[in-house]
């Protein structure tokens, strides 16, 4: 039995079809002219940009227009003229089209890799993706038709990419397995809106599993399980028929209202990260938006968002959701975080360096643009303000008295705005052992479980020698959630849950007994996340 990590749920069994990689090797192709080289690379790019629409419009017939915006976004990538500039750059100082697209491309990777946050670093996977088939097609190798599998296929590769996954007959695949990647990657995302399960970081699963040979794939557990016997099979299949009956049943939670069993409203939202992801939220009745991380509209780009175009963000979500809560985080990013026009310096431990709300503070210009748009935004909708990474009641000061600038300068100006609740993320210890003094100075808490479990537990997720201690269910990290709930509740404020722990079946009754108001989950967990809510008794 192997063991990875469940990234789509449902059982999976069938034949194992091995992917295996291509050797990719541009050392033998020889510079001509530069003029030559770019005529080379502007014909890839033209080819993978018509390869790559005729892949979006069979994931849209497989997966839906949502996921084929995944395969959209590199092509808007490759439009970018940032990155076909550097190309060029580098094609000018004599690197073939190969190296020139590698050389790039790998800045864009180590740039996305660098972040503490997964989705973020599942653009590093679209670039990998996007480099990988551009330099197949400038060496004119052929890739593996993916589509043709038998049925009843187990497939199995070191990684699968969107325009990958985006070739996957789902009638004739029963299960994903790979080496690398987690609940976030696209991968995932990919599989869990086609309904196939996946179990992902399964280690040399290619080296270890031999084509051809009987597999179970449990996307609930990560076990991955090579010729089982005939006992092991009966089970699963019997699990595999009970598990499609309860996914049938959840449709019957689409616009239910949260309440336990006791009676107790609740409810859950969904977290986003640009305003495309909020139709999502909209299909699987989300009933407000929990996070909206801005940091994404700062990258792919080579200048800053004008105030005007997180204006339009902002707003757009704020209309869309109707009068529902759409609570915006503040730009959450720093010295992990390598956005080459911001000049952010690289520290030596950037997790507990110039980052989030530190970094914004001493960029008022920056930050102020971001308050305007968000002001001006809220006259649309019913919005929030969430401010990351806070320690001390200092840095709330100091937010509040820049919002109350920004307010009086859009007063001065004749430009609507609506003042917002400001609330703040709970994801240090530092906050909170002070939940009680913040919640006198601010309208709403959200306990950020991701960052909240890793600098409790001190464990970096990303090392696989310790990450079996990042764990929301440890009882130091229950302490500190049971304690900024308790507090918020003292001081009559909305407290919420934005990391992955509220969706998490183990925990979700800990957190209704201690009277958590709000659960935000990504857009794909709200109905589970409802059952479970709805069928709570205490």
């Amino acid at each position: 039995m192997l063991k990875g990590i469940g990234a789509s749920q449902g059982y999976g069994i069938g034949k194992a079809v091995l992917i295996k990689d291509i050797n990719i090797d541009y050392s033998k192709v020889k510079y001509t002219d530069a003029q030559t080289e770019k005529n080379r690379l502007q014909n890839a790019v033209d080819c993978f940009i018509d390869e790559t629409k005729e892949l979006c419009e069979s994931l849209k017939k497989s997966a839906g227009d949502k996921e084929a915006e995944i395969l959209e976004g590199h092509i808007m990538m490759l439009n970018d003229p940032f990155m076909m500039s550097q190309m060029q750059d580098n094609i000018d100082g004599g690197f073939i089209a190969e190296k020139a697209v590698d050389t790039v491309c790998n800045m864009f990777i180590d740039m996305f890799s660098s972040v503490d946050d997964e989705l973020t670093n599942q653009r590093a996977s679209d670039v990998r993706d996007i480099k990988e088939s551009l330099l197949k097609i400038l060496l004119g190798i052929e890739t593996v038709d993916i589509s043709k599998v038998p049925s009843g296929s187990v497939l199995i590769a070191k990684d699968f990419t969107p325009s990958m996954t985006s070739q996957i007959n789902r009638e004739n695949v029963s299960a994903i397995i790979t080496e690398v990647g987690g609940v976030t990657s696209h991968s995932a995302i990919l599989a869990r809106a086609m309904g196939i399960p996946a179990v992902l970081s399964v280690l040399d699963a290619t080296k270890k599993i031999t084509e051809g040979e009987e597999i179970v794939a449990d996307g609930f557990t990560g076990k991955v399980f090579i010729n089982p016997s005939a006992q092991e099979l009966e089970k699963y299949r019997e699990k595999q028929g009970e598990y499609l009956k309860q996914k049938d049943s959840l449709k019957s939670y689409i616009g239910k209202e949260t309440v336990t069993a006791d009676g107790v409203k609740k409810a859950v939202y969904a977290n986003i990260g640009r305003p495309e992801d909020v139709q999502n939220v909209l299909q699987n009745s989300g009933e407000g938006i929990g996070l909206f991380r801005t940091e994404f509209l700062f990258m792919d780009r080579n200048a800053e968002p004008t105030e005007e175009e997180q204006f339009e963000a902002y707003s757009t979500v704020a209309r869309v959701m109707d009068g529902h809560e759409v609570i915006i985080r503040t730009l959450d990013i720093g010295g992990d975080k390598e956005i080459p026009y911001l000049k952010i310096e690289k520290e030596e431990n950037p997790f507990l360096g110039h980052r989030a709300i530190r970094y914004c503070l001493d960029n008022p210009e920056l930050f102020k643009k971001q308050i305007r748009a968000i002001l001006r935004a809220a006259v649309y909708g019913y919005i929030k303000v969430m401010l990351p990474l806070i320690t001390c009641l200092e840095e709330v000061y100091a937010a509040k008295a820049i919002i109350k600038e920004c307010e009086m300068e859009l007063a001065e100006s004749g430009t609507e705005y609506k003042s917002v609740p400001i609330g703040v993320m709970i994801e240090t210890p530092s906050a909170v052992l002070i939940s009680d003094l913040l919640a006198q100075e601010v309208e709403f808490f959200s306990i950020g479980t991701n960052d909240l479990t890793g600098y409790t537990m001190a464990v970096d997720r990303g090392n696989s020698k310790v990450s079996k201690l990042y764990d929301a269910m440890q009882p130091s990290v229950l302490r500190a959630i049971e304690m900024t709930i308790k507090n918020a509740k003292k001081a009559g404020i909305q407290v919420g849950m934005c990391g992955e722990a509220a969706a998490d079946s183990r925990l979700i009754p800990k957190l209704i007994e201690w009277g958590l108001d709000e659960f935000s989950v990504t857009p794909s967990s709200i109905l589970q996340t409802r059952k479970a809510i709805c069928e709570y008794k205490a």
